[in-house]
């Protein structure tokens, strides 16, 4: 037991020290302009990356927040299940991200994608994550920006986005746990950044 410990806390401080910290800059700098332009921000994942969807649209939404200075406009895309049910029931799981952003995504908009493999391999189901490959792509579309919070070779997030923080890990099993406690990690250290601008710090 106590080897899967050091292991994991050994890794997770290695892998951590290996994120760029220009790529996280890039991502706070996109958001950032969303705010400063009003624009709004969807979130979404899978599994346990909707979970960090989730908590990120909540920390976006509060956690930035300076006095005086208006609010962001965040809304994530998993919190809603008898609308995700629908589009699942109607029309696939694959389209449970693109069928929401349909009405509301516009030019200038940020989309944010959260994926442990960035959208990128397969099991048993066929390809991961094609709903937000679908999403991304509405995005690209739309003339939207996109942000990644992806892991391992950063996959589909990483060619399309406009500012991806990659995870660089290469093997499971300690793979997919690094990366989804790290995504928790820098979408804390984006919105503290964003804080710190929003309030007018640097």
């Amino acid at each position: 037991m106590l080897v899967v410990i050091d292991a994991y806390f050994n890794a997770l401080t290695e892998t951590m020290c290996r994120i760029p910290s220009q790529d996280i800059e890039a991502a706070v700098q996109v958001l950032f302009e969303a705010w400063e332009n009003d624009a709004r921000v969807f979130i979404m994942g899978n599994g346990g990356s909707a979970s960090t969807a989730a908590h990120f649209a909540c920390d976006l939404a509060k956690a930035t927040i300076a006095k005086g200075k208006k609010r962001f406009k965040v809304q994530s895309l998993v919190d809603n299940v008898p609308l995700v049910s629908a589009w699942t029931n109607d029309h696939g799981f694959g389209s449970i991200f693109a069928g929401q952003l349909e009405p509301w995504l516009e030019a200038g908009d940020v989309l944010i994608g959260i994926s442990v493999h960035g959208g990128s391999g397969s099991g048993e189901a066929g390809p991961w994550s094609q709903n937000l490959v679908r999403a991304v792509r509405l995005a690209r579309q739309r003339g939207a920006k996109i942000v990644g919070l992806s892991g391992f070779d950063g996959g589909l997030l990483k060619e399309e986005a406009d500012a991806c923080v990659v995870v660089p890990v290469s093997a499971e099993p300690l793979g997919t746990p690094l990366v989804e406690s790290l995504h928790v990690a820098v979408h804390h250290l984006i919105c503290l950044a964003l804080r710190q601008r929003i309030a007018g710090g640097a």
